[in-house]
């Protein structure tokens, strides 16, 4: 048995862990392996997801998905190991997933996300949907949001993706440099300037963000004046996402506000 080292993690975690470690520090690590994380959907985005977590070191990842193999996953997904076509998609990718890190616990459940009671998602620290539709993202959103879990969803079509994450209330320091005072009097020259922003003092600023949830991000109404000049800066990405909604609201888009919209229709 590896003994623990002081901080909580084993010297072979360590070792595993040494270059993420380096870049984000010990405290981070620590707080990775103590997570539990639910992801939803197995394809090609799943995938990828699914094994930057597992590298990453979480504590668990269970993989939720009650489809099966298609012949687009046996090219898309690269978890899937050839023959496996018909075979549930989650049970197909888990032993592959679970030799990317066999310190990792890697559950896969067949069953549907929409399946599941309130209570099952409140076993995780984080929750990561893909392939879902608007309505299950919308209400497992607002379960996380509820019970305090990371919620995070996203997809892909193309070259083009969309992802949205709620984090509740979120707090973090941030590094800034360090504003100097400068004495009355002195002339406000190019060496003042400079002197007021020196890049070698910095300081850590407190911050706090409160996410909101996607419900109130998918209800912006794009009718008024104010949100036309907002739609100008929006991506194409945010449409994405509003891709599941009903033809009543595509019509009410303003596209010809849109500047990705109107180099589209030249």
């Amino acid at each position: 048995m590896v003994e623990k080292e002081e901080g909580g993690l084993s010297e072979e975690e360590v070792a595993q862990y040494d270059r993420q470690i380096r870049l984000w520090g010990l405290e981070a690590q620590k707080r990775l392996r103590a997570s539990r994380v639910l992801l939803v959907g197995m394809k090609g985005l799943g995938a990828e997801v699914a094994k930057n977590l597992i590298l990453a070191g979480v504590k668990g990842l269970t993989m939720l998905d009650h489809q099966q193999v298609s012949q687009e996953d046996t090219r898309a997904q690269f978890l899937i190991p050839v023959g496996s076509l018909g075979r549930n998609r989650a049970e197909a990718s888990l032993e592959r997933m679970q030799n990317l890190n066999p310190m990792v616990d890697v559950k896969a459940d067949p069953e549907s996300v929409e399946s599941k009671p309130e209570e099952f998602f409140t076993q995780f620290d984080a929750v990561c949907l893909t392939c879902c539709s608007r309505d299950v993202m919308v209400k497992i959103d607002q379960i996380c949001h509820k019970n305090g879990v990371k919620f995070f969803t996203g997809d892909v079509f193309g070259y083009h993706g969309y992802m949205f994450a709620d984090l509740g209330e979120h707090e973090f320091v941030e590094e800034k440099t360090k504003v100097a005072k400068v004495s009355p009097g002195v002339e406000d020259g190019l060496d003042t300037k400079k002197a007021k922003l020196d890049s070698s003092e910095t300081t850590m600023v407190k911050k706090h963000v409160v996410f909101c949830q996607l419900k109130e991000a998918l209800a912006v109404n794009w009718s008024g004046e104010k949100a036309k000049a907002v739609l100008k800066r929006t991506t194409l990405d945010y449409f994405l996402l509003q891709a599941t909604a009903s033809l009543k609201w595509l019509l009410s888009v303003p596209w010809s506000e849109v500047s990705w919209a109107r180099r589209w229709s030249r």
